[in-house]
């Protein structure tokens, strides 16, 4: 399972050894771009309190907003039904041996039916150019289900969506707060991916903030609730035998934790199917695209990060203990955390943040942006979208438009990354009047939101 998690993180990285147990995996997945590849994100550890905090609560020290107490505070971190699912996705399930026969046992496809399916899934994986900035997560989903149709028909093919997403969300589940913007009340990590933003949060406080590089379009970052349990030091890569290697490295030859040319850094925290959180990332890809399925951080970062998350487990962690951990660079070393401790990984693009909407750029192209989802997320704060000044409304209203667009500043729909065999159609809501090219952040004044929402960002560092 962790050679698994490795996989989905990069296409570059997929394959490096755990010297514990002597492993090497034969699917390495790959295109381009070893500085890009990644493994991993971590998680912080559960201090004095392990369990995730159930419990209905009026409001919080960071100025949540009161919630009906007949509403559900906590819900099972279940996949959405619009979660991505890409061909190089699907590929990326095949490393898991268990993947295809599941896909017989569960889906009822035949020998046949497999094999071209994760044919089809790898051709497009050697296909991929990350260095194309118009990749488009809808794009890759269209072409993963009628791809999909071709190998097992119609009616196979969304039940093979549907197994993957199930898959996808694992079984190493938590519980998730079911509020906009929730701030937690107990001790996890809170990464939202729109924002680019990783928090360590101590029993409701927020301690650091991170800055931190995201899975492709064609990878998405998934959703939902995981547990960050080990902190690997020294992780091996052993480049694959495969196109993109171009000369650089020898295939199958290992390079070296601590190698410049090792893209995985000197820390991964593997934080449950099929994800991690990991270093080896340049600061210029921080705020980017950067990874396969995974959050990335500088060294600098996942070291300073592996202390936190080590603290919140009740471990003792300092920067001599990773230096000397560091320092022999050919022994793999893995630390247990004392107490699992949940990541929850979100998709917000509409976030009160100290009385200002932030709304982000919708990078998966969800279909995010939207009015209705903006009324819920005022409602949650008691505040009319109604009643709000006209100006106020129309810079929010703008926007939503701007943010709610694609690589190529196409307007994006909800339905967008719905499998086309749910029989739902698109609606494109008309010209974008205030795309801003290369923009992913836009933040409106609300005055009636003085003092309310998520925390800013505690020593922020990228």
């Amino acid at each position: 399972m962790l050679l698994y998690q490795t996989h989905m993180c990069s296409k570059i990285e997929l394959l490096f050894r755990n010297t514990r147990e002597n492993i090497e995996t034969s699917r390495l997945r790959s295109v381009w771009l070893v500085a890009l590849a990644g493994i991993s994100l971590a998680a912080a550890a559960c201090a004095p309190n392990t369990q995730v905090n159930t419990s209905t609560n009026t409001a919080t020290a960071n100025n949540q907003p009161a919630v009906n107490a007949n509403v559900a505070q906590v819900q099972p971190a279940a996949p959405a039904d619009n979660t991505p699912i890409t061909l190089p996705v699907i590929d990326a399930m095949f490393s898991d041996e268990s993947f295809a026969g599941d896909l017989k046992s569960n889906v009822g496809l035949t020998d046949d039916q497999v094999s071209k399916l994760q044919q089809t899934a790898r051709d497009a994986v050697l296909k991929l150019d990350e260095s194309d900035e118009n990749a488009s997560t809808t794009a890759s989903v269209k072409k993963a289900n009628e791809a999909i149709k071709q190998v097992v028909g119609d009616e196979k093919a969304k039940q093979v969506v549907d197994f993957v997403r199930r898959r996808w969300a694992g079984s190493d589940q938590g519980s998730m707060l079911n509020r906009p913007n929730a701030v937690p009340t107990d001790s996890r990590i809170v990464i939202n991916a729109p924002a680019y933003r990783m928090d360590v949060f101590r029993d409701g406080k927020l301690e650091k903030s991170y800055k931190v590089g995201i899975g492709y379009p064609e990878f998405p970052l998934p959703r939902g609730v995981r547990q960050a349990k080990t902190i690997i030091f020294n992780p091996a890569w052993t480049p694959p035998d495969e196109p993109w290697v171009k000369g650089k490295f020898a295939p199958g030859k290992k390079v070296e934790a601590g190698s410049k040319d090792n893209p995985l850094g000197p820390i991964k925290i593997p934080i449950g199917l099929p994800s991690l959180i990991h270093g080896g990332k340049n600061p210029a890809k921080l705020g980017t695209f950067a990874s396969h399925g995974c959050v990335g951080l500088t060294n600098q970062g996942i070291e300073d990060f592996a202390q936190k998350i080590a603290q919140l487990s009740g471990d003792n962690l300092t920067p001599q203990d990773i230096k000397t951990r560091e320092e022999d660079r050919s022994k793999t070393q893995e630390m247990k955390l004392q107490d699992p401790v949940p990541v929850e990984l979100r998709y917000e693009t509409i976030v009160v943040e100290d009385g200002k909407v932030h709304i982000y750029r919708d990078v998966y192209e969800l279909g995010t942006n939207t009015e209705d989802d903006l009324r819920k997320v005022l409602s949650a704060y008691d505040v009319d979208f109604d009643q709000l000044d006209p100006n106020v409304k129309q810079q929010l209203m703008d926007a939503l438009q701007s943010m709610a667009v694609d690589a190529k500043g196409n307007p994006v729909d909800e339905n967008d990354n719905k499998d086309s065999s749910s029989g739902s159609k698109s609606k494109k809501s008309g010209k974008i009047t205030t795309t801003i090219k290369g923009k992913k952040e836009i933040v409106v004044d609300v005055p009636q939101l003085a003092g309310k929402g998520y925390p800013d960002p505690v020593d922020l560092m990228g």
